[in-house]
């Protein structure tokens, strides 16, 4: 079986998306090593993301370049679980999976599509619900050499919640970009 994994690119100020979902940030950040983003969408059979998002990325298809329009800038396919109060507003878009479930109840299923492939939550809330029931097994983290001052934060608890992540991997081909692989230190 794969990993659960939760995969994401942030500024340095600790935003995965500007106000309103905005993602052009990431167009002014350069190109990563040859072979880096395939290799990533490689390994991935499922993503799992949040309604906001997906709304956010179908008002703003005309402005969103390549990068930032698709998963892995179009490297990736396979299978993506949209989670939402609202499945039935989605039905007609047969790209995406629309699921009103719990977290864990969407991991199940994925994983049985993913079979050895992993899954990949994009979402920072669904992310912060998956690592609340200890379904999380890896972080993957492009920190990008920007500040945004507002948006989607990654972790968002509001009264605050430690969480210990151990360093498993570092990636010295991205010199722009800090990548960085943890996982969550448990007790």
């Amino acid at each position: 079986m794969g990993k659960v994994t939760w995969g994401f690119t942030s500024s340095i100020d600790g935003f995965i998306t500007g106000p309103n979902h905005d993602m052009s940030w990431m167009s002014g950040l350069g190109s990563s090593a040859e072979g880096t983003v395939e290799d990533l969408a490689s390994k991935v059979a499922v993503i799992i993301s949040g309604r906001s998002g997906y709304d956010a990325a179908k008002a703003q298809a005309a402005e969103r370049d390549e990068l930032t329009s698709e998963a892995y800038g179009g490297a990736w396919s396979g299978t993506e679980f949209i989670l939402t109060h609202r499945p039935e507003e989605l039905a007609d878009d047969a790209s995406v999976t629309a699921m009103n479930c719990p977290i864990a109840a969407a991991v199940d299923r994925a994983q049985i599509i993913a079979g050895d492939r992993d899954v990949q939550i994009i979402s920072a809330d669904i992310g912060r619900q998956a690592l609340e029931v200890d379904l999380i097994d890896e972080m993957q983290i492009f920190v990008a050499p920007v500040f945004l001052g507002d948006g989607t934060r990654i972790f968002d608890v509001p009264g605050g919640r430690r969480v210990y992540w151990e360093l498993i991997a570092e990636d010295e081909a991205n010199k722009d970009a800090w990548f960085r692989t943890f996982r969550p230190k448990r007790s």
